[in-house]
């Protein structure tokens, strides 16, 4: 009897610790890594689109290469949850933090706080715009190239004359740089192609086909029509196709996804611009660990922005 109470004082605290030990598991949401390696904690805006999905994968696939254990997290669309989930990653003293904003200027004091805990703090895809709090580098498609693929596919479709319009959402700084670069395009390969609208969308089908069925009652006799995003070429589509113009109006998107290749395909698109975002997540990595290195690594990595049009993929 003696030493069965013997045996249970000893075994008690064992299990109390092992249970501690579960416990902080489940909470932090983190499977146990191997001893010593690197963890990174990557926070995404929206986890659930192709595009984030297609970046998280590229970032596993090079973590493991490295030995590195990722965390990854969906901030749904919530500011607020997103800088929540960073306080997190400090709090469990990660070594880097990647951050995809759903906020790029409210994020900023979020950035500070892992800055003042010493954690480098990395973003990927869209940049912190905010004045608080100092990234190491930012990995992203080079949007202005991009849009300036955009335009040069918008000129191949009208040709030398006509008008076009542009569903906008003015306050992502990512969407600026490529309605900047498809100005370009336009003032360098087809001047007399004339801008007749630009209008935000808010990167959204249902309000891009709104903004198009009221672009096409103020524009009769418009040529094409530049969607920031596929979704706001898909819904410029189904206002085109409510007027009776598909292969009219020329629709050109940016991304590549499955539904807008498909259009592109039955010929009621015209074309895309490419994004790469295994290779953003795959550049992401290869930045950090330059970083754990002992290097610097540059504040800015442009990842090269491709086209699509129905002969398939271009440069």
């Amino acid at each position: 009897m003696l030493r069965y109470m013997s045996l249970q004082r000893s075994i008690v605290p064992m299990l109390c610790l092992a249970l501690a030990a579960c416990s902080h598991a489940a909470t932090s949401g983190r499977s146990p890594s191997s001893s010593g390696a690197k963890h990174i904690g990557v926070t995404i805006q929206n986890r659930e689109a192709q595009f984030y999905q297609d970046m998280e994968a590229g970032m596993r696939a090079e973590a493991a290469k490295f030995g590195y254990a990722l965390t990854v997290v969906d901030a749904n669309r919530d500011n607020a949850l997103q800088q929540s989930q960073v306080e997190d990653f400090i709090s469990e003293r990660d070594d880097a933090i990647v951050i995809t904003p759903y906020d790029s200027q409210a994020i900023g004091s979020a950035i500070a706080e892992a800055n003042r805990a010493n954690i480098p703090v990395f973003t990927a895809d869209i940049a912190s715009t905010s004045r608080l709090g100092t990234v190491i580098t930012h990995v992203a498609s080079d949007n202005v190239q991009g849009g300036y693929e955009a335009g040069t596919l918008m000129c191949d479709a009208v040709g030398k004359r006509g008008t076009v319009a542009i569903i906008d959402e003015p306050e992502v700084t990512s969407v600026q740089d490529r309605v900047r670069g498809f100005r370009n395009a336009l003032a360098k390969l087809c001047p007399n192609v004339s801008i007749v609208a630009d209008v935000d969308g808010g990167g959204t089908r249902d309000l891009a086909e709104s903004d198009m069925s009221d672009i096409l009652q103020s524009h009769h006799n418009i040529s094409g029509v530049f969607g920031i995003n596929d979704d706001s070429a898909l819904g410029a589509l189904t206002a085109v196709k409510a007027a009776g113009l598909v292969g009219k109006v020329k629709i050109v998107g940016y991304d590549a996804t499955p539904e807008a290749r498909a259009a592109i395909a039955a010929g009621q698109m015209y074309g895309d611009a490419v994004q790469y975002p295994k290779v953003i997540g795959k550049t992401t990595i290869d930045v950090i660990h330059e970083y754990f290195s002992g290097k610097r690594p540059p504040k800015f990595v442009g990842i090269r922005v491709g086209s699509y049009t129905k002969a398939g993929y271009g440069k």
